[in-house]
């Protein structure tokens, strides 16, 4: 921004001159009173609250003092856009910077954190890093960055609007937590019932092995892959095509209530389940197994929920074998996990609570969206683009 297109009353500042990188150091944490530390790993990318911290009597080789109100902004890797405002004093990594306000009368403690999210200063900070590994920004290049400053009433206006996104947005990811632990609960209540515990061989009625074949961007028919697997369903991203002959065709066309099991991927993705019901006419790759239930005993959904579960993952992992970047489950190792059975009516109650469940969190997913949109949209605006 250039000094012409300032707004009224608005003026071009350096970061440097209305912001002051705190030198606070203690050699002594434990001895000084600091019970808590926060490392890069406890910040979160694009959220301002401290949720994690460690414990400076296990140790820690952090001297960076912070207190309550000062902004702490990640130098290293600064893409991932790590800001947060503490709410309680601690240490912090030599990887942190801790920032505050030199004047409250010129520039809002409340503001800054915000400023420091914007995307002028945060492609700044990027843009000025140095490292391959490791880039890292630094003070000098940072007291540098030029941004237009309003006048300490729009300041306030401004700030005390970016708060209220800010709770408004807490709030969500609240309800979205609340919504998974209710999913959870309404899974476990089931698990503690006594029903019936059978291994998965006892309750489908096949299994199948998929298509080895290189797909293209074009051809005859769409192909399902591991990425395709989203939130238990089936999901045409980055799609891909096959050619086959009918009789391939009829082999390995997917019809809906099959479950999609990812065989093969990275040991954290591995056993990945989805069920098929997307429109039109579509076949499986290799590293996913088909999974075809036993309608009187299974429903596909129940059966993908569980294994998406932790319940369900701590099983399929323990029949995982690790390669180099990936671990594989067969399919006759899957057939051992042991899953228990209700009747088929207390699935379907389960099924029908927690899709009552995901419509409030798809809701909140959703309402939580046009909060973050209007953020940057004010962000935006404090940035004066």
């Amino acid at each position: 921004m250039i000094e012409q297109t300032l707004k009224s009353g608005w003026q071009q500042v350096k970061f440097g001159e209305v912001v002051r990188l705190s030198k606070v150091r203690s050699s002594d944490p434990l001895a000084d009173g600091f019970d808590r530390y926060i490392g890069l790993e406890h910040i979160d990318p694009e959220d301002l609250r401290i949720r994690r911290w460690g414990n400076v009597a296990d140790g820690v080789t952090f001297t960076s003092v912070f207190k309550p109100g000062q902004v702490l902004f990640g130098k290293r890797r600064a893409y991932q856009r790590k800001v947060a405002v503490a709410d309680f004093s601690g240490v912090c990594s030599g990887d942190i910077y801790v920032f505050e306000s030199k004047d409250s009368k010129k520039l809002l403690p409340a503001l800054l954190p915000f400023i420091c999210q914007t995307e002028e200063f945060l492609q700044y900070a990027v843009g000025t890093s140095a490292g391959s590994l490791s880039p890292r920004t630094n003070w000098t290049s940072l007291a540098d960055f030029e941004f237009s400053l309003p006048p300490a009433e729009e300041q306030r206006r401004i700030a005390d609007l970016l708060i209220e996104i800010e709770n408004t947005s807490n709030e969500y990811d609240k309800l979205m937590r609340q919504a998974s632990q209710l999913s959870c609960a309404f899974l476990g209540n089931v698990l503690v019932q006594k029903s019936p515990i059978v291994s998965l061989g006892a309750a489908v009625l096949n299994t199948q092995y998929g298509l080895s074949i290189n797909p293209n961007d074009q051809g005859q028919y769409p192909i399902l892959r591991m990425m395709n697997l989203e939130n238990g369903l089936c999901v045409e991203n980055d799609i891909k095509y096959v050619d086959l002959s009918s009789k391939d065709f009829e082999s390995y066309k997917l019809i809906a209530g099959d479950v999609l099991f990812n065989r093969t991927n990275s040991y954290e993705l591995v056993g990945r389940t989805g069920v098929y019901s997307l429109q039109g006419e579509h076949v499986f790759a290799s590293y996913l197994v088909r999974i075809k239930t036993d309608p009187a005993k299974l429903e596909p959904k129940y059966l993908t929920l569980f294994l998406n579960s932790d319940y369900g993952r701590r099983q399929v992992l323990s029949f995982a074998t690790k390669g180099v970047s990936q671990a594989n489950v067969n399919a006759s190792n899957l057939l051992k996990v042991q899953i228990p059975l209700p009747s088929l009516d207390v699935q379907k109650e389960l099924l029908t609570q927690i899709e009552q469940t995901n419509m409030v969190s798809n809701a909140t997913v959703t309402r939580r969206a046009v909060i973050a949109q209007m953020k940057q949209l004010l962000l935006a605006r404090l940035a004066g683009s």
